[in-house]
């Protein structure tokens, strides 16, 4: 079913979703069958809110989409968020998440949990993503034992097995390009497109398994400099040799499936670098799997 505009609401909606992130939230009207009914999305991520904004944010919401139980997950579920609700450990299943599931009863909401782990000298934690992971396997999307990929500022790799999130590492990969490109001696230098091509490749093959990489990184400013590297192919391979570091990384990529909950110019970055590095990339649609796993949640909380 299409999506209806904003300003008109469905009748048969059983429950307002909302993904609630750091700088973006969406917001979904659902039926009790988990049919998308209604979306729509802006800038009122958890920095753009006060500790007291929630409860009117949440009374806009249900002006607009009805007065019905909400299920958010995401940051809002963090310190920086509405009210914290604490990580569960990996690993972690959807029945679990909701069985943990933090409650603000006098606004008739729920928030997902996010994920830890700490095995070893390692600690890591996610929010948001658990949600369209597992529910990429509810859907059908991906199998039960799977590597998955979510690209972004923070980019994630989990591993599932039986449904259940096992382990999971997250690489300030998006993080480190935005410093790079804006600050210290490499800023000036990296305004030039960031696109496939053969500096982006040249970039890929210089990351992969590199355990020099600030090393490598002084290498842009110095090919510039040489005239060894174009200046507008500067980014294009700063980009290639940060992804190309991630994705060389991470075991199980050569001769297995990666699927990639990303879509769009990033997602096709590091399709290209997975598969430069012997794996295949499966495109999985991230709003799909969101609502698949938020309404798995949701039944479960019912």
């Amino acid at each position: 079913m299409s999506p209806a505009p904003p300003h008109v609401v469905p009748a048969d909606g059983a429950y307002i979703a909302i993904d609630w992130g750091t700088t973006n939230r969406r917001a979904y009207l659902i039926a009790a069958d988990g049919c998308m009914l209604a979306t729509e999305r802006d800038d009122r991520g958890v920095l753009a809110m006060g500790a007291g904004d929630y409860p009117a944010a949440i009374a806009a919401i249900r002006t607009r989409f009805g007065t019905l139980p909400v299920i958010a997950a995401g940051m809002v579920g963090s310190t920086r968020g509405w009210r914290e609700a604490p990580y569960v450990p990996a690993p972690a299943d959807l029945p679990t998440l909701a069985t943990q599931a933090t409650r603000i009863a006098e606004e008739d909401v729920a928030i997902v949990p996010g994920v830890s782990l700490a095995t070893g000298p390692r600690a890591d934690v996610m929010r948001g993503e658990e949600v369209q992971v597992l529910g990429a396997i509810a859907a059908g999307l991906a199998p039960a034992d799977a590597l998955f990929c979510q690209p972004g500022t923070h980019n994630k790799w989990v591993f599932t097995k039986g449904a259940r999130i096992t382990d999971f590492a997250t690489a300030m990969t998006g993080e480190l390009f935005a410093l790079l490109r804006g600050h210290g001696i490499l800023a000036g230098m990296l305004d030039g497109p960031v696109e496939d091509g053969p500096a982006f490749r040249e970039g890929l093959a210089r990351g992969s398994g590199a355990c020099d990489l600030p090393a490598a990184l002084f290498e842009i400013r110095a090919g510039v400099l040489l005239g060894r590297r174009a200046p507008e192919d500067a980014a294009a391979f700063a980009s290639g040799l940060l992804i190309g570091a991630d994705v060389g990384a991470v075991a199980g990529i050569p001769g297995g499936t990666v699927h990639l909950l990303a879509g769009g110019a990033l997602g096709d970055l590091y399709a290209i670098a997975i598969a430069q590095r012997g794996g295949t990339a499966v495109a999985v649609d991230s709003h799909a799997a969101f609502l698949a796993g938020i309404h798995q949640i949701q039944e479960h909380l019912a």
